[in-house]
């Protein structure tokens, strides 16, 4: 496939799984009492000065109001593997050129990410979520599991509406009284050992 074909090749995509899509939505319509109106689509707000934002000023200025937010993107496209290991990583070049390859081409930040990825370079993000090295998070255990449904844990439980931020910040303390009360109140362990090791 030349470069030239993969444009093509992803619009022709994005266009059969949109028809899929409304096919199988038109297919399984739900009584009209059980239906609910459409959320209001959420518009990112136009930001000219970053200085003001809360958390640390990465190397590229990543939307996530306009990512998860305005476009819906589910968090673990491209935290993919939040669910399987104890962190939830940082999505690779790869990931980001599949929309912008095409999408966003003539915003600067959009660049740097397509400057990097065509370089093969990766981005140094900052980490936001600090914890001392002596505690552990594993995300799969809190994103999967009987406990985690029960509980009903999102990503937003302990990182906030990320999908409202321009630039995500630490929204929790992440201090141990926090995360035991989280404990308490789901009835799951605090046994010291289940996260210092």
């Amino acid at each position: 496939m030349t470069i030239g074909q993969r444009p093509v090749l992803a619009v022709a995509t994005c266009v059969i799984a949109t028809i899929l899509g409304w096919a199988g939505a038109l297919g399984a319509q739900q009584p009209l009492a059980a239906q609910q109106p459409p959320a209001a689509p959420f518009e990112a707000p136009e930001i000219s000065d970053t200085a003001g934002l809360k958390g640390p000023r990465q190397p590229v200025f990543f939307r996530h109001d306009v990512h998860t937010g305005q476009y819906q993107i589910d968090c673990r496209y491209c935290h993919s593997s939040a669910e399987t290991a104890p962190y939830p990583g940082m999505p690779s070049m790869k990931t980001c050129m599949g929309c912008h390859l095409i999408a966003g081409a003539s915003i600067p930040e959009v660049q740097k990410v397509r400057e990097a990825a065509t370089s093969n370079r990766v981005i140094e993000w900052i980490k936001v979520h600090r914890m001392p090295p002596f505690v552990h998070f594993p995300h799969m255990r809190h994103l999967k599991g009987e406990t985690a449904v029960k509980a009903e844990i999102t990503c937003q439980t302990c990182h906030g509406q990320v999908e409202r931020m321009p630039q995500v910040y630490q929204f929790s303390s992440l201090k141990m009284g926090w995360c035991l009360d989280c404990h308490k109140k789901n009835k799951v362990t605090t046994d010291c050992s289940a996260c210092h090791y």
